[in-house]
């Protein structure tokens, strides 16, 4: 591919509103924008979409710096690749750190999809015109979580997640049920339940909910396994479906009935696919997750969310919903519940270098050719 220079931007911005789950509030929002550049001046983007503290994965912005710096990129130096797929065989002997991984590969084949004048999609099978967007409302307050109903309703939002804990689910999924009996509903509960709450989870049936997702612990396969056995709503597993192998074992196990695929989560675009397939060829519907990201990550989750598979719509929401702006153009835009797919090569939009700037805290670059 014949890179030149690598450039991390280290980028802070406030959510227009505070993000609330049962294990973190996120009012600010710290990313890594990895610039990949290659001899005749291209450009590819990824983005890094770790928190700032572990509450989410054992990985953090700054652990991702640190293995981008020392590890990941210097990889690359010392052993050229000529196609992104190489960075599997590359990145085998660093273990986890997925965050850090997707970032830069997903710069690459931003890169490589535009020195080839093609949309990144094209590239894993994607076709789909546009695609279906949901939203995530997470609020501790239910007057609030129905307010951001009405107001997302709309623009025709076709899923709608809420964020639950134990101590309010029943009343706040009543509540809001009463009110909208017939959105398409899901609960996100971040594993903040344990098999000793199994009969309390029953009385989640009642609510005609798409799914739950990730009720119990955050690396758990087996325990799911046993609660879906015993609830009629489907459990669709996040934080533990890290890998290819771990999608695999839940699916052997009966641990779900739906998969959240989450790029960043399991390293990058070719573990995200390989998951993607697994479960088309198991007939278990999938959609794309979302991690409060700046527009180039949201960018690369439309390309994933154009392959077949991805039926239920995922976590793909307008830019204005987190940011006064993003940091790419035009932004992401949600009409009549739909996202247009963006036909032009890579990822399909051009980074707005001036909001970039403003967001900036911190930049490196790393020059690669010799």
């Amino acid at each position: 591919m014949k890179l030149s220079k690598v450039n991390l931007h280290l980028i802070s911005s406030p959510l227009k509103k505070p993000f609330e789950t049962s294990l973190e509030v996120v009012r600010n929002r710290e990313a890594i924008i990895v610039e990949t550049i290659d001899q005749d001046g291209n450009c590819g983007y990824g983005e890094v979409v770790a928190f700032s503290s572990p509450w989410y994965t054992e990985e953090t912005i700054k652990t991702c710096l640190h293995m981008l710096k020392d590890f990941l990129i210097p990889a690359i130096k010392s052993k050229p690749i000529s196609h992104p797929s190489q960075l599997e065989s590359i990145f085998v002997k660093f273990r986890g750190n997925r965050m850090a991984k997707a970032g830069l590969e997903g710069a690459l084949w931003d890169l490589y999809a535009k020195q080839r004048n093609i949309p990144l999609y094209e590239l894993f099978g994607g076709s789909r015109k546009s695609v279906q967007a949901g939203v995530v409302i997470a609020s501790k307050s239910v007057t609030d979580a129905m307010f951001s109903i009405e107001e997302y309703e709309k623009e025709g939002y076709q899923r709608y997640k809420i964020k639950i804990s134990p101590e309010s689910d029943l009343s706040f999924l009543k509540e809001i049920r009463q009110n909208y009996p017939h959105i398409p509903l899901m609960a996100d509960a971040n594993s903040a339940y344990s098999l000793k709450d199994l009969q309390h989870l029953k009385k989640l049936d009642e609510f005609n909910l798409m799914m739950i997702e990730q009720p119990l612990g955050h690396d758990d396969i087996v325990e799911h396994s046993e609660l879906q056995q015993s609830l009629m709503t489907p459990i669709c597993l996040d934080e533990s479906i890290t890998s290819y192998h771990a999608a695999k074992s839940a699916l052997a196990l009966k641990s779900c009935q739906i998969i959240n695929i989450k790029m960043s989560r399991v390293g990058g675009w070719m573990e995200a696919v390989k998951i993607h397939n697994l479960c088309v060829k198991n007939n278990i519907p999938v959609w794309c997750g979302g991690m409060i990201e700046f527009g180039i990550s949201r960018a690369h989750n439309l390309a994933l969310a154009t392959l077949p598979g991805f039926t239920i719509p995922g976590d793909l929401s307008s830019s204005s919903r987190f940011w006064e702006w993003d940091i790419i153009e035009p932004e992401i835009q949600v009409k009549n519940g739909q996202i247009i797919v963006p036909h032009k090569p890579g990822i399909g939009f051009e980074v707005n270098r001036k909001h970039l700037i403003k967001l900036l805290v911190h930049k490196e670059s790393i020059v690669l050719d010799r």
